[in-house]
């Protein structure tokens, strides 16, 4: 097992395009880090560094106690399972797995022994004698999967494996993935844009945007306490709601103003706010904290506005309500105790202790 490490790491290529910038984190031993964000954000081709599949303008990336810089693929000792599945199809499942460690000269019992382990971890050992043409999607995945694992590496690099699966195979492969983390304790690097996946697989995600690390955290941290406006946006879903306004000073204190509404700021969040009366900004609320004024119980600092109602889409388990004020557009995730009718206004309650603050210009949480 080990630790793979990234330390300013840059990639430019020959037609002068920067996709990585200064990019540094560590992927501990044993550990699962996600590398998350849109298309286009660097991710994909930092993984590709670290397999080795792309040259590194600078930086170094270290691999155990090695620098791989300058090593082959071949020699990082790293296994890689691709989106598209690349397995030979005039081979049969078994030939797959076992290509590799025939390349590495194994001898026959060790290659049966490790294609054997490997079926049976992946419940796939049924399908060995089976071409790729005969396997669904999710069973092209496992072989896919089961040609990394025979190699024992060090680590497993994972770029957007479960992209052409559809969405039930999609979350059941997602949960086997984990389980196999857990069964080969092992370091793990993931690239992903569905944030979902980002959230639920990892023990650590680090967020990209424009070639640049936006931040690491643990998934809870991520969602709960983004270090931006971007990484607020880009995290959850329905997204968390943006308001653009002011912060002003009236009889209760402070208060968020977007010009249709008043929001009452609570007195633990007024000193770091004071020095921003009167200047615009950007007030973030995640839509599960906002509830329906008539059962708030659940929220720790209620205040209550009214918005009308434009959308409701039922759930089953709760409803996803469109509002709008005059200036703003909210959306709330609501318990299906009562639905919502469409153009009413109704009296909804904001959990401000719940509520961000990001400064308009820098975009960054106060």
């Amino acid at each position: 097992m080990a630790q793979v490490v990234v330390t300013d790491v840059d990639k430019i290529y020959e037609n002068g395009f920067h996709a990585v910038k200064k990019t540094n984190f560590v992927a501990e031993d044993k550990e699962f880090v996600v590398l998350v964000g849109p298309s286009g954000c660097g991710k994909s081709t930092t993984l590709r560094m670290i397999a080795g599949l792309e040259e590194i303008s600078k930086g170094t990336i270290t691999i155990g106690d090695r620098v791989v810089n300058d090593v082959p693929p071949k020699d990082r000792d790293i296994a890689m399972v691709f989106q598209n599945y690349a397995l030979y199809p005039h081979m049969t499942v078994f030939e797959n797995m076992a290509f590799a460690l025939k390349l590495r000269k194994y001898s026959k019992q060790e290659i049966n022994d490790r294609v054997k382990e490997a079926a049976e971890l992946l419940e796939i050992d049924e399908l060995l004698d089976r071409k790729p043409k005969q396997l669904s999607g999710g069973q092209r995945q496992r072989v896919a999967l089961g040609r990394a694992i025979v190699r024992k590496p060090k680590v497993f690099l994972f770029d957007e494996p479960l992209s052409n699966l559809d969405a039930k195979l999609r979350v059941q492969m997602r949960t086997e993935i984990i389980k196999l983390h857990k069964k080969l304790d092992t370091t793990m690097i993931y690239v992903t844009h569905d944030q979902v996946e980002a959230m639920t697989m990892a023990d650590r995600i680090v967020v990209m945007k424009d070639g640049y690390v936006q931040q690491i955290d643990s998934p809870l941290d991520i969602y709960n306490k983004p270090v931006n406006l971007f990484v607020a946006g880009f995290v959850g879903s329905p997204a968390i709601n943006q308001l653009t306004g002011t912060i002003v000073r009236n009889a209760d204190g402070l208060a968020f103003n977007d010009g249709s509404i008043t929001i009452t700021i609570p007195p633990f969040r007024t000193e770091a706010l004071t020095p921003y009366i009167d200047k615009p900004m950007i007030m973030g609320i995640r839509p599960e904290d906002l509830y329906d004024a008539a059962y708030d119980q659940m929220a720790e600092a209620p205040v209550t506005v009214q918005a009308q109602c434009e959308v409701v889409e039922p759930m089953g388990n709760e409803f996803i309500v469109y509002l709008a004020t005059a200036y703003s557009r909210l959306t709330a995730r609501f318990d299906p105790k009562r639905l919502p009718k469409i153009d009413a206004t109704i009296d909804i309650t904001l959990d401000m202790k719940k509520a961000h603050f990001f400064d308009p210009q820098s975009e960054m949480r106060l």
